[in-house]
């Protein structure tokens, strides 16, 4: 045999053998832990949304899920330490629209590409916004709400969460779809915001279900639309912006796992079927709702050619709006 000929077959034989070392790997995984960074504090829905699927997939795998809370820059942090890590399966996210869709443009730098630097794993849940206002308010309905922002241009309040915030965008891609122009008045989070709302100081507020849900049924704040294509169960007399003129309006917040890119396609395969396994069960769908989510699934494909949607779509309303980070 020729020296050539015996490189040959010793190459054939380690790709061989190297093959079935990554395929036992695969098949192994996981073998120790699993970090799951959520980029926004505890307590928060995004929080809430990590810790309840994990524990479900935990429950019926028997794997460990450990939560690692890593707020700070929009949720920039925290997605870009898993951007960073080791692309083996042991490190994942929960990002949502704010830091995979939004900061892209909102943002002057960014530390991370959305699309080129993580592994899309599955679309976990979509969470609709509702528009509010005091109940001591005399808008009784959307209609109301609108007609004195055309009487009165740049008159009315219409707060927010944020600058650049999913709830001040979705009040943006509002205004112009309903030819009205409003004062936007951004809180530094939901607490200062609430009480301002529900005194009157501000006239119209947006934020999530969740965050609104308990005043709304306290009866100190009013709603007046949800921002889903569909009415939300919490909220079922409550219409949608959709059915109320405005055909065609869909705008939630989106929430899903992804893994650094690289990571390898069967341990994605893995984590996606286990994920979409839990977002089936009832228990768990009911959990998700009672925070006023809806369970989604899907592929890690479809969660991609989303991102790959939103991005630009996002990234006109953030232009459009003016807002901007340095």
């Amino acid at each position: 045999m020729s020296i050539n000929r015996r490189t040959l077959v010793a190459l054939a034989g380690a790709a061989t053998f190297l093959g079935a070392g990554g395929g036992a790997f695969a098949q192994a995984w996981p073998t120790k832990p699993i970090r799951v960074i959520v980029p926004f504090p505890p307590g928060g829905g995004t929080d809430i949304i990590a810790r309840e699927v994990t524990q479900k997939v935990a429950g019926s795998t028997g794997w460990t899920f450990v939560i690692e809370n890593k707020p700070g820059a929009g949720g920039n942090l925290g997605v870009d330490a898993v951007a960073k890590s080791p692309a083996d399966g042991y490190t994942i996210v929960l990002g949502q629209t704010s830091n995979l869709a939004i900061n892209p443009t909102l943002y002057a730098k960014m530390p991370y590409d959305s699309q080129k630097d993580l592994a899309p794993i599955v679309r976990v849940a979509d969470a609709p916004l509702v528009m509010v206002t005091a109940t001591t308010s005399p808008y009784k309905t959307l209609a109301d709400a609108i007609g004195a922002a055309k009487a009165k241009p740049g008159a009315v309040n219409f707060a927010s969460p944020g600058n650049g915030t999913v709830a001040h965008l979705t009040s943006e891609l509002f205004q112009k779809a309903a030819g009205i122009k409003t004062q936007h008045v951004p809180y530094k989070g939901a607490a200062q915001a609430l009480t301002d709302v529900i005194s009157g100081t501000v006239e119209l507020y947006m934020s999530s279900v969740p965050t609104l849900l308990g005043q709304i049924k306290q009866g100190k704040l009013r709603p007046l639309a949800v921002t889903s294509a569909k009415r939300v169960d919490d909220l079922p007399n409550v219409p949608t912006i959709n059915e109320s003129g405005f055909k065609g309006f869909d705008a939630v917040t989106w929430f899903g796992f992804l893994a650094p890119a690289g990571t390898p396609k069967d341990v994605i395969t893995k984590l996606n079927a286990e994920f979409n396994k839990a977002l089936q069960q009832p228990d768990l769908r009911k959990k998700l709702g009672d925070e006023g989510a809806d369970a989604v699934g899907g592929t890690p494909e479809q969660f991609a050619a989303l991102i790959k949607e939103e991005i630009p779509r996002w990234g006109k309303v953030v232009k459009d709006s003016g807002a901007r980070i340095d």
